[in-house]
């Protein structure tokens, strides 16, 4: 069994020394609830911004990659990218990052990812590749535009398994700049994922590391989704170290990159709109970087899958170009 029993616990000490103690420069707020449980507002009732969105990156990962600023490629977006590194892929977002736990408690809906998943341990991919947590936490990110109250606190530590002064959890909603960052910080994980569920056994994948750039912040929900996931699927590169042959990689690489999807091709907002807006209803398949490069450790070849799609990036993130007189 792949056990982490550091994963949550470390985290929180993370937390407490990182992000509690410089509240005020991260702009994040802590409240502690009457059944001890402590929620950090990095993007719902504060502002946050962008040293709270690389801390609410890492927290995702379980400190398990590295996360930073820098500058896109030109041709691709005019501005930031969110650069992630790991040499711990599987733990870093299958065990922890993937936003694999649906939250719901009456009318509160959140999606759940972070270390607190492996210390819940109840989803198919922790099944598959037999992954726990000894730790005696649980640290969550919820993607969510309003803070959980004591009832889904107490659900959400039952479920893992401890006592609501254990759990920590940090939320930022899709409409600050922390919550885009996270979202945005998921190249790697979205590649992993895609090639998962195409029967990849990620066991082979030694490191990653990917890119994409950080759209404007949106101020409605369906904006807001559609420029995080097109900054992925349309703007988004991943480098993959593996060990496999080459042949496999040549067969499954162009099924990975998000343009092997049927709704591939148009801002996600749009592709959102038409279904529903029933996230279940979209091609799962969409939701991958828009270039794989995969560097087999076996052969030393490299292999590179997928094309960048600018014109689409440009009208999902409502960019305009004001010449100066």
């Amino acid at each position: 069994m792949a056990t982490y029993p550091s994963l949550n616990d470390r985290t929180l000490q993370w937390i407490e020394q990182q992000v509690v103690a410089n509240e005020d420069d991260l702009r994040v707020k802590t409240h502690i609830l009457q059944n001890g449980a402590r929620v950090i507002d990095f993007g719902c009732g504060v502002s946050g911004g962008i040293e709270a969105g690389l801390a609410l990156s890492k927290i995702c990962m379980g400190l398990s990659a590295n996360v930073q600023l820098t500058a896109a490629d030109r041709a691709i977006w005019n501005g930031p990218q969110l650069l992630v590194s790991t040499d711990s892929p599987l733990k870093a977002c299958m065990a922890s990052q993937y936003a694999g736990w649906k939250i719901t408690h009456g009318k509160y809906f959140a999606m759940g990812s972070g270390p607190m998943r492996a210390k819940r341990g109840k989803e198919t991919v922790l099944d598959r590749f037999v992954i726990g947590d000894h730790s005696t936490s649980a640290v969550g990110v919820l993607e969510s535009d309003e803070l959980p109250t004591e009832e889904i606190t107490e659900q959400i530590a039952a479920e893992c398994n401890v006592p609501t002064s254990k759990l920590i959890l940090c939320v930022a909603s899709t409409s600050s700049i922390a919550g885009v960052m996270q979202v945005v910080a998921r190249s790697i994980e979205t590649s992993l994922h895609k090639l998962f569920e195409l029967g990849f056994d990620l066991n082979q994948i030694r490191s990653g590391v990917g890119s994409a750039p950080i759209p404007p912040v949106a101020k409605d929900f369906a904006t807001g989704i559609g420029r995080t996931n097109d900054a992925i699927l349309y703007g988004g590169h991943v480098t993959l170290w593996v060990d496999a042959q080459d042949d496999q990689l040549v067969a499954i690489g162009p099924k990975v990159p998000s343009n092997s999807s049927r709704d591939f091709g148009q801002p996600f907002a749009k592709t959102f709109k038409a279904y529903g807006y029933d996230f279940y209803k979209v091609d799962p398949g969409l939701f991958a970087p828009a270039v794989l490069t995969m560097v087999n450790l076996r052969s030393g070849k490299s292999f590179r899958f997928g094309h960048f799609s600018p014109d689409v990036l440009k009208e999902s993130f409502g960019e305009s170009e004001v010449l100066a007189t």
